[in-house]
């Protein structure tokens, strides 16, 4: 679009985009200047025709920017900013370690609840203290592939409790 259609363009439609721009204002009860939105909408709008975006039909865009420009002037106005120097903080941890935190509670009560003396003997020997099953299984005297299968019981049991859980 070259700068005669969009003079054109603009002056054909600048009214019917005033009016949009003013029911919006009535119906969400706010004083806005419509010819301010429709000023930006139309800058937008010869923005875009100059960067060689594809404008299959200018007025239908040029609506659909008012509409956007309208919307983000009335969101912008709702915005409520409150001080926070009146308010205390507890700022010992971060939103990560806080997680981490209950998810640990989480996990240490499932395994208290819901896992028996061997199966929460293995993973500890496992998880905390970082045995291989080898090893495991010379601390504890039962054969290899016993510790394996109560290790894999344990941690179906916990992973069932936890998709219950969600």
């Amino acid at each position: 679009m070259n700068e005669q259609e969009f003079i054109f363009l603009s002056e054909k439609i600048r009214g019917k985009l005033i009016a949009l721009a003013r029911r919006f204002n009535r119906a969400a009860g706010w004083n806005g200047d419509a010819e301010d939105i429709v000023q930006d909408a139309l800058v937008t709008l010869w923005q875009l025709s100059k960067n060689d975006y594809p404008v299959r039909d200018a007025e239908a865009l040029a609506v659909k920017l008012t509409k956007t420009r309208c919307v983000e002037r009335y969101r912008r106005q709702h915005i409520r900013y409150e001080p926070l120097t009146d308010r205390q903080f507890a700022g010992s941890y971060s939103a990560t370690s806080g997680t981490e935190r209950m998810d640990m509670e989480t996990i240490r009560s499932i395994v208290q609840r819901n896992l028996t003396d061997s199966q929460r003997k293995l993973l500890i020997l496992r998880n905390e203290n970082g045995l291989s099953l080898d090893e495991i299984a010379a601390v504890t005297g039962r054969p290899k592939a016993s510790v394996k299968v109560t290790l894999s019981t344990a941690r179906r049991q916990m992973m069932e409790q936890l998709k219950k859980m969600k």
